[in-house]
């Protein structure tokens, strides 16, 4: 598996995961691998909307031009549209602000038989407002135990979740602003911000490791993704969201199966009361 998945049971430091690994892989042969198993990967999300269970959480995380929205719209190449949505998380609302810090963010996840993707999350409430000193740390910290709660319920409620942080390094952060000051249809997503946090790189990669140690557990691991190339980003994150259906597959078939069974005796007992 490229994505490494980190589940609590040891304690990790991003400093241990490269963010230019690409498994000896080469790009095109990547892509190629990515479009095998977006097939499959779409196939799987097919019978959880037919099935109309489970539903299926994905949370994405990273710093700035970590890829959040490229691998969105990966995803989105295999994906149900009739079952799929994308909900990003900005800076909260009035009315968000008056509520616990959760109350957005359940309004938001999916039901059974849907997919949810979170360009950012909750986690923002234990990453932003901490690296910015937006409230102290005797409100931020138990935060953790909170979100680990709230997952469990998830869980326990037949909701599959699926963190991903893309883990980009401090150089590919700097060329991927540049490059965009040179593009124009991306020069929209700049501001003097970008490079302001920039400053902040250090504070935030303390705060990703606090959320991937305390936040990691086995209904909800997270995946670090090396993110540095973005075709095994993509791969990386496809293989694990099939490595994460694939086990759905027979009993979803076993439903349907009977299902139909179901149905065709219906239509049968129509048919033969119609005489």
């Amino acid at each position: 598996m490229y994505a490494h998945r980190i589940d609590g049971t040891e304690k990790i430091s991003l400093k241990d995961f490269d963010p230019d690994e690409t498994a000896g892989l080469e790009k095109e042969a990547a892509k190629e691998r990515t479009d095998e198993l977006g097939e499959e990967l779409a196939e799987h999300l097919d019978l959880l909307f037919y099935c109309a269970r489970p539903a299926l959480l994905i949370i994405l995380q990273g710093i700035d031009t970590s890829g959040k929205d490229g691998t969105i719209r990966r995803i989105l190449t295999y994906a149900n549209v009739q079952s799929c949505r994308v909900q990003p998380f900005k800076v909260p609302t009035e009315q968000e602000l008056a509520h616990d810090f959760l109350w957005r963010i359940h309004q938001r996840t999916p039901g059974r038989g849907e997919v949810a993707i979170f360009n950012r999350s909750h986690y923002e409430d234990v990453l932003v407002v901490r690296v910015h000193e937006l409230v102290p740390k005797k409100v931020w910290e138990p935060r953790f135990e909170h979100i680990n709660h709230f997952e469990r319920l998830l869980h326990e409620n037949d909701t599959r979740i699926v963190k991903f942080f893309l883990h980009i390094s401090k150089d590919e952060q700097e060329q991927r602003l540049l490059d965009r000051e040179k593009e124009t249809e991306k020069a929209w997503k700049l501001s003097a911000g970008d490079w302001k946090e920039r400053e902040l790189w250090d504070k935030y990669v303390d705060a990703y490791e606090d959320a991937l140690n305390r936040c990691a557990t086995k209904e909800a691991p997270w995946y670090v993704v090396p993110a540095n190339k973005k075709w095994f980003r993509d791969l990386a994150v496809i293989e694990r969201l099939v490595d994460v259906l694939r086990p759905l597959k027979k009993p979803a078939m076993a439903s349907l199966e009977a299902l139909g069974k179901e149905r065709l005796a219906e239509i049968k007992a129509f048919r033969e009361k119609r005489g």
